[in-house]
């Protein structure tokens, strides 16, 4: 894992705060808000801790607290007003600049705050979808732009995965109550993004499913013992980065030899490398979903 990122550039500090470069060299000039440094050819550096404040001014702002009045505000205090308004506020767009702030901060306590406060006008599907696959997404943008460190994003992956996992086993002391389909939920050998399909696997068993949850980087031998156990298996995959695109069929191909003696294979797929499918050679028993919502409205 890289070291975490300590210095950043004013695009950096607009993609993850939202305000524009502009407003942020005024709100230097104006109240001194942050302190940049400067390269030897004059660019602006800013510091983790300009950073942190930042998020937490952008926060106040959004929150109706005019500029002029912030910059009055200790740097001490600042947190702990932020902190005020994400126990009483929980909307969605506030919520998602208060994950970024904890994730910036490695803060658990103030993503378990605003996690809460999500959690006492919504239920767990909906923060999931309206909160954390926007948020995720918009991780992955600042992870490819090196404007976050991969330390930042596993450290709120696993908070998110920590609570996919605990709405997951307040359904598993329950009994399927649907025997036509049993699930097997795997990755692919080196694929190790799981959040989509933990997700999955809290979907199939709310939907009263048995689900066989074996996780990430699966070799497709090891697929074998559950095809001894289990009659209508719908193996159910997400393809985010493996296979590679030019491997994808051949994966396909590898899998259709392990079922071959199977009578009723069925095999669901989603992930941006089923873009590279080919449907010449998919096998009629390989479905393809752009979307948890779709799969799970096939459930």
């Amino acid at each position: 894992m890289n070291n975490v990122k300590k210095q950043f550039s004013i695009r950096d500090l607009e993609n993850l705060s939202g305000i524009k470069a502009h407003t942020i060299r005024i709100w230097e000039k104006r109240y001194n808000l942050l302190s940049p440094e400067r390269t030897d050819t004059n660019i602006r550096t800013y510091s983790l801790a300009s950073l942190q404040k930042l998020l937490n001014v952008t926060l106040l702002y959004n929150n109706g607290h005019k500029i002029s009045k912030i910059a009055k505000i200790s740097d001490k205090e600042i947190p702990y007003v932020v902190r005020e308004i994400v126990a009483k506020h929980s909307h969605k767009s506030q919520a998602i600049n208060a994950f970024k702030l904890a994730m910036v901060n490695f803060d658990q306590t103030m993503f378990f705050n605003t996690y809460n406060a999500l959690l006492s006008e919504n239920s767990f599907r909906e923060i999931f979808k309206e909160t954390f696959v926007p948020l995720l997404n918009e991780l992955g943008l600042l992870w490819q732009t090196d404007t976050i460190s991969p330390a930042h994003e596993h450290f709120m992956s696993s908070l998110i995965k920590q609570k996919i996992l605990l709405n997951i086993e307040k359904l598993q002391h329950l009994e399927p109550t649907k025997t036509d389909k049993v699930f097997v939920a795997f990755l692919p050998e080196n694929e190790i993004h799981d959040i989509g399909l933990l997700y999955i696997n809290y979907e199939i068993i709310l939907k009263g499913y048995k689900c066989i949850y074996l996780g990430p980087t699966i070799p497709l031998e090891n697929l074998e013992d559950v095809l001894k156990y289990f009659d209508d298996i719908y193996f159910v995959s997400y393809f985010t980065i493996f296979p590679e695109k030019d491997r994808v069929n051949k994966y396909l191909e590898e899998f259709s030899k392990l079922v071959a003696d199977y009578q009723n294979p069925n095999f669901w797929i989603l992930g941006r490398q089923i873009n590279f499918i080919d449907d010449a050679v998919k096998p009629n028993y390989c479905r393809t979903f752009t979307s948890i919502d779709s799969l799970v409205s096939n459930l």
